[in-house]
């Protein structure tokens, strides 16, 4: 005879941001939490917060020996990769294991380890046990994509998840992509003093930037590392330790192959269809405003049902989807408008709004404005060559329609116009209505606004 299925008010897949659903308003609430992994998701885990933490210590490398035209000779003495991998992750598997084991230690909390599956209506089965809810939230984020290129499934690779955790440093590293994994994880291991080859079939690194920031990031990169861009992978290969990306116009060889070729939704993994929940074409699990599912009571959340797939989108996804489950009369939507992002490459890269090509390609006129850092006093002390401000604004309503800027400290000088965007100021309004600190860098921010 079957086992009968454990009732839950809430069922919560995925323990990133789904885990932060569980506000007091549920305290009172039989809840089952489910993870396949450890707790805490992608970003803490395997994203966000261990890539950047890799990456400060690459900023630091990378600036030694890179001050001579400051009067001030620098060099890389070493570095102790296997002390960067402990300081990094020696930090964050606590935060994982603690927030597990708090989770276990709540009376009304039943934490349910392994691969979530739907087999009916609002029915789940986890480690052979049927699980039923009232609410469920759909929380499980996405998962590196993995390209069918001929040989792949022969030769050792590794892809964001595990390479953060490599032992010891390559000689050769070889990535496959051109997105903001590969910029980082690129700047990461160059730094460190790997000769990093990147492979994209697109002849432009960060082709979903601005059209001018993806141009300029691309040229960078190139005097930095060997950049086969522009031609379709024809196989992979092994023969000894080496590893060989055959492209149609060279090969490619390294000691490790890192695929960075974009992530998707784990949604038809978990089987959603089976409780009539949908898919749209790419595989996102399709909400309406309120992130409600197709599903009565079926909620969504975060990477799984946004093509975005940033950590401060599924923030705002959790705070909506909380209040919603335990305010029905008062159904509030997430603010997706503006969306920002950043690339912690080097140069770094952050956006937020419409790019360039966008505009020009909805027909929607605009006003344009490019300044670069050099045209600022701390941008003289850096001597900087390469970095710019780009903002768009509508030419009748005044108001900033994009912002791009790549350089130093990019995603935190674009906040300001974040917050200009967000709370509907005009250009003129966010250039004249308040002071600019001189001769901070923030300047080149005011320049590319008077421009407007």
């Amino acid at each position: 005879m079957a086992e009968s299925p454990v009732q839950f008010d809430l069922v919560v897949v995925g323990t990133g941001s789904g885990n932060s659903v569980l506000t007091p308003d549920f305290d009172d609430w039989r809840v089952a939490l489910i993870e396949r992994d450890v707790f805490g998701g992608t970003c803490l885990n395997r994203g966000c917060i261990p890539s950047k933490m890799f990456v400060y210590a690459a900023d630091m490398a990378h600036q030694a020996g890179h001050t001579g035209h400051l009067g001030v000779d620098t060099s890389l003495d070493a570095v102790r990769w296997p002390e960067i991998v402990d300081r990094v992750f020696g930090r964050i598997d606590p935060i994982a294991q603690g927030g597990e084991d708090y989770r276990h230690s709540l009376d009304k909390v039943t934490v349910f380890k392994g691969d979530a599956r739907f087999t009916g209506h609002k029915a789940l089965e986890v480690n052979g046990q049927q699980i039923t809810g009232d609410h469920i939230v759909l929380a499980a984020g996405a998962r590196p994509y993995i390209p069918p290129i001929p040989g792949l499934d022969e030769v050792p690779y590794h892809t964001s998840d595990t390479v953060m955790r490599l032992e010891a440093l390559p000689e050769r590293l070889v990535i496959l992509g051109g997105g903001y994994i590969a910029a980082e994880l690129g700047h990461v291991f160059d730094a460190m003093g790997v000769s990093v080859s990147i492979v994209n079939r697109s002849e432009r690194l960060l082709r979903a930037e601005d059209e001018d920031v993806s141009a300029a990031f691309t040229q960078i990169v190139g005097q930095r590392m060997d950049c086969a861009l522009g031609s379709p992978i024809v196989d992979v290969s092994q023969a000894g330790s080496q590893i060989t990306v055959r492209t149609e116009a060279q090969d490619v060889t390294g000691d490790v192959l890192l695929l960075a070729t974009g992530r998707v939704p784990n949604g038809e993994q978990l089987g959603v269809t089976r409780s009539g929940v949908e898919l749209d074409d790419a595989g996102y699990v399709v909400t309406d405003e309120y992130l409600r599912t197709a599903v009565e009571g079926v909620w969504a959340l975060g990477d799984i049902c946004h093509a975005a797939q940033l950590k401060h989108t599924a923030n705002e996804d959790t705070r909506a989807v909380a209040h919603n489950i335990a305010h029905p009369d008062d159904l509030r939507a997430p603010d997706h408008s503006g969306i920002p992002h950043a690339v912690f490459a080097h140069p770094q890269v952050a956006a937020v709004g419409a790019t360039e090509q966008v505009l020009r390609a909805e027909g929607r006129p605009y006003l344009r404005a490019v300044r670069p850092y050099s045209d600022t006093a701390y941008g003289w002390a850096m001597e900087d060559t390469t970095s710019f401000t780009k903002v768009l604004a509508d030419p009748d309503t005044r108001l900033l329609l994009g912002a791009h800027i790549i350089g130093p400290q990019a995603p935190t000088l674009i906040q300001q116009l974040i917050q200009g965007m967000q709370f509907g100021l005009t250009v003129d309004e966010m250039a004249r209505g308040q002071l600019y600190i001189h001769p901070a860098l923030t300047e080149v921010v005011e320049q590319a606004l008077l421009e407007l």
